[in-house]
């Protein structure tokens, strides 16, 4: 029974972020960030979608923090602030297929609250 449920959950996820990424691209001047949400760690990087290059990122492990709200909110500082330092001022959300709800909501409204335009 928990198997069936977890690829029912696995499978709309999947079938959500084919819809959003079809809609969405990044370029250097407005790159997307993509989030990836695992059970225990959170990551993100800005990628520029014209060249396939990745521009920034930050990576919730190597920071030595989890996947919570708050803790969504400093790696959100973190990636705001290396994406000032390459000169990026506004991106492209790119949520992954990922309800927009608790961590994520969290990582975007940081990223605004950081100087960020979503």
């Amino acid at each position: 029974m928990l198997e069936k449920v977890l690829k029912r959950k696995n499978a709309l996820r999947a079938k959500r972020k084919l819809r959003v990424r079809g809609k969405i691209f990044g370029t250097a001047q407005k790159p997307r960030v993509s989030l990836f949400r695992s059970n225990r760690y959170l990551y993100a990087q800005a990628i520029n979608d014209e060249s396939g290059l990745t521009l920034a990122s930050v990576d919730g492990k190597k920071l030595g923090l989890g996947n919570n709200k708050e803790e969504a909110k400093k790696i959100a500082a973190s990636f705001a602030a290396s994406l000032q330092e390459a000169g990026i001022k506004e991106v492209v959300f790119d949520r992954n297929g990922y309800l927009y709800h608790g961590v994520v909501a969290s990582f975007a409204d940081s990223l605004r609250e950081n100087g960020i335009g979503l």
